[in-house]
């Protein structure tokens, strides 16, 4: 591994642990129960693909509470309607950015499809 890969698998190890923290702190903030049961299961999955990104890299790392912290704010301000499709490109774009990775660590691939799926799901809330 090269010390670029290492440090984007660092920085993906840590994007989905304060993934984890995100969506807890949306599910208590959303009004729907639906929607917040749904972003307590998104929460329990991602923490999944950062043991998957400790595997390779060895390191333990501590989720950072920003998202967690300014998403709930964003959702009182701009709402679900404006805000749901924000995530979801989140999502779709750490997808997009894992894909290249797979050759060397394949799996990655597996993570790669769970947030496709993740920002399906949350688009999914605003039908």
């Amino acid at each position: 591994m090269t010390d670029v890969q290492k440090k984007e698998l660092i920085k993906s190890q840590q994007g989905e642990l304060d993934a984890v923290l995100m969506y807890k702190a949306l599910a208590k903030a959303v009004k729907s129960p639906h929607d917040a049961e749904t972003f307590n299961r998104l929460a329990a999955e991602e923490g999944g693909p950062a043991v998957i990104f400790k595997e390779y890299t060895g390191e333990t790392l501590r989720p950072q509470k920003t998202l967690a912290t300014l998403l709930p704010v964003l959702y009182r301000i701009i709402g679900k309607k404006r805000l749901y499709p924000i995530i979801a490109k989140f999502e779709y774009d750490a997808a997009k950015n894992y894909e290249h990775l797979i050759s060397d660590f394949p799996k990655v691939e597996s993570v790669k499809n769970d947030e496709t799926r993740h920002g399906d799901t949350v688009n999914s809330l605003l039908k």
